[in-house]
Order: C-alpha cells, then structure tokens, then sequence
C-alpha cells in the first residue's frame, strides 16, 4: 500500500448539495479518497503527509455542459472568422490554448460541442497532453447533439427546422448515446420532450408547462443564461464588439433599437424559468456556451453559476450542479461529488465558502486523483 496523503481544509462543499462543513480532513490512498473526518480527529503523527489548507475551501472539480473548444470567443468578427478559416496547426494551437484555461480555472470536464476537422483526436495522437489535462466527451462520438431551435443570440438555426417525426427518427438512432437538444419556446421544446430527449439545452421561453414535464420525466435542463446576460452586455454596441461580462468596457458603437430592452427581458425571463426548475425539482446543470462571441473558456463557469445563485440556488446547489450533475450525465466517472470511494479530484479556493464562487476563478490549488496537479503552478505548504 502507498503513503497515504492527508488534505485539510477550513471549508469543505462535497457536491452533493450538503452544506458546508467547517476544519475537515481528506485522506488520500492509491487517488481516491478514504476516509472525510473532522479535523481535530487527525493525529498529528511525524512522517504523515498533510497538505495544510486550513485557509482554503475545498470543492469537487467543475464541468462545463456546453462548450466549443475549437471556436473563438473573440468579440471581435474579424478575429472570429480569421480563427473559422486558419489552418489546422493554428486551430489546434487555438484549442490547446482553450483547454489549458479551462484547467487553470478548474474546469476539468467539458462537453464539447463541435470538434471540428477532429482536433481533439489529432492532438491525443501527437501527444502533445493537453486534451488529457481535462476530461472531454465530444458531440457525435460520446452524445448526441441536436438544433431544433437558433441559439437565443440569433445564429445557427437549422434549415428547415426540424419536425417531430424527423426528430423522433434521430433520437432513435442514438445508439445509446445520451441526446442533447437545444431548442428555444414552448412547441420546440415539447416537441423534444415528446420525442424522448435526454436532456433540454438553452430552453428559453419553453414555460411552466414544459418545466413540469421535465421535472417528472427527469429531463436534465442546462438553461446556459450567461447567453442572455452576454447578449444584454453587448445591447449599447449594437452586439459588434461586447465584453466578457461587463458593460463597463462594452465599446462604442451603434446600438440596435430595442436591443437592451429585448435582452433584459430574454434575462429576466430565464432567471424566473431557472427559479420556477428549482421549485419544481428540475435536474439543472451549467453550461455556459464558451466559444460564443464574448464567452471565455472557463472563467465564463463562475458566471454562469453567479446567475445560478441570483435565481435563488443556494452555494451547495450550485456547485452540485456545476459538479456532480454534469459528471453524471456525461459519464464522467473521475469527477462529480466528493465521498468516501471516489476519486480524490477537487478544487482548493482560497478563503471561506462566503467568497464563492468568486475565488474559483483565482484558484489555490488543483488535486487530480490525490497529488497536486503537475500543470497547475501553486504548491501547498507541508507539514509532517
């Protein structure tokens, strides 16, 4: 049997939609986790190792439900259409840069939306890692992914939309793949609900009606607001050039009539829709669409969890479903909820849980099956 590592923390959220438990110590053996105890239960025996992070909060590794890896999230349309049409070496530079934020930001489960050109298995072959420092389940290959509506910004709507029947048709096929539709307003998204859909993505404007089937279908919902807040973000500039989360640099441009009040509309309606899921025992799950104009690969998760919180999800809630609800959809075993058997993959933020989820974007430390992560640059301080 291997040394057997101890963690202690100030503050532990387990993922499971517990609450916080205060002075908590981890042991590690052979990656996963062996036992979760009250601090002062910890012997302080010479030649244990114990990383010391009194001063921290521990929480599960995160999961981001909705990303294009292989797409820029520049606001900039010139950048954009540069980073479509670049060759593959730039484009696979591009999503190896994509996926490193995504780790520095401890976002280490994705679902990508759209490997274009096969990227991701072009860089497992040349080995060059970065697709092994998150764990990725890519649309077409792991799930299926299927656009009965545009994206509320507008973009990429099938042509011609797609019917029931031909919906039905698809889901058929899945192959035991996990379906995922994005589908926007009350008749698309019933009519995904009906054709057997495992899960609704974006669902704006879908209503009450639609919310309630899901809850007793146990229908996974990824509601993906950080859109709309985004869209609301860039109104005054006409949507040309927006910001990453901010109107303060929004910069000048021509603004469309009627484009502020539509977007705080389209956000007020999804935060009371995502409000109303709770209530009614919807499963709900973060994706934040990173790759889209203004949405930055993993910092924009924080965001979405922030809207998360202002739709009155407590903390615990939140990061279950930033977590645990994303891995177990996905199928990704390494990570979800923190518990006695499971692997000991998890966040280090520091400070106490009342200054989250603002710190996971400043991150002490990340543990991958027990050990530091040897691509994240801090180290713990050592006692033994």
């Amino acid at each position: 049997m291997g040394q057997r590592r101890y963690i202690v923390a100030g503050s532990f959220i387990d993922g499971s939609g517990a609450g916080v438990r205060k002075n908590v110590f981890l042991e590690v053996a052979e990656g996963s986790i062996a036992a979760i105890g009250p601090a002062a239960d910890l012997p302080r025996h010479a030649g244990r190792a114990i990383d010391d992070f009194s001063h921290c909060t521990i929480v599960p590794a995160l999961v981001d439900c909705s990303v294009s890896l292989s797409r820029s999230p520049s606001v900039d349309q010139r950048v954009r259409l540069a980073a479509a049409e670049a060759d593959l070496a730039q484009q696979a530079a591009m999503l190896r840069e994509h996926i490193r934020y995504c780790h520095a930001h401890g976002v280490l489960g994705v679902a990508d939306s759209d490997d274009r050109a096969g990227l991701l298995a072009r860089d497992r072959e040349e080995g060059r890692g970065q697709a092994g420092l998150i764990d990725i389940r890519v649309a077409g290959r792991d799930f299926l992914k299927i656009a009965c509506s545009a994206s509320i910004e507008g973009g990429e709507a099938p042509q011609p939309r797609l019917d029931r029947e031909e919906l039905r048709r698809l889901l058929l096929a899945r192959g035991g793949r996990k379906a995922v539709v994005v589908a926007n307003g009350r008749r698309e998204v019933a009519e995904a609900l009906h054709a057997g859909c495992d899960a609704i993505e974006q669902g704006y404007g879908m209503g009450e009606e639609n919310l309630r089937k899901m809850a007793a279908l146990g229908v996974l919902w990824i509601p993906s607001v950080l859109r709309a807040r985004n869209g609301l973000d860039g109104a005054s500039s006409g949507g040309a050039v927006c910001c990453r989360f901010s109107t303060r640099y929004v910069a000048p441009g021509k603004p469309l009539p009627g484009a502020e009040a539509f977007w705080k509309k389209t956000l007020a309606e999804q935060l009371a829709q995502l409000r109303l899921a709770r209530e009614l025992g919807v499963a709900t799950a973060v994706g934040t669409g990173a790759g889209a104009a203004g949405i930055i690969h993993g910092e924009a998760l924080v965001e979405e969890m922030k809207l998360f919180l202002k739709a009155g999800y407590s903390l615990a809630e939140t990061i279950r479903c930033a977590s645990e609800k994303g891995a177990r959809f996905f199928g990704l075993e390494k990570l979800g909820a923190l518990a006695v058997g499971r692997r000991a993959t998890f966040l280090l933020a520091r400070g106490t849980e009342k200054q989250l989820p603002r710190k996971l974007s400043y991150l002490e430390g990340i543990y991958v099956d027990g050990a530091p992560s040897g691509a994240y640059r801090k180290n713990p301080s050592r006692v033994g």
